[in-house]
């Protein structure tokens, strides 16, 4: 998800995002470690998501 889309959501829906994609990463993390995860550069493009999200969030919050 880019930036630019991101912008576009409010505050709530940019929380629950967030929150969706923390999990997704702690499911992706709990696969790598059981020998389960295929795709392994999915790990880092979640983790940049999760840290655009936190970034349109603060810049929504103040």
């Amino acid at each position: 998800m880019k930036a630019s889309e991101m912008v576009a959501l409010d505050i709530e829906e940019l929380r629950k995002k967030s929150e969706e994609l923390s999990q997704e990463l702690f499911n992706l993390r709990f696969q790598l470690h059981t020998g389960h995860l295929e795709n392994t550069a999915r790990i880092p493009q979640i983790k940049k998501d999760i840290a655009r999200v936190n970034t349109v969030l603060r810049q929504k919050q103040g």
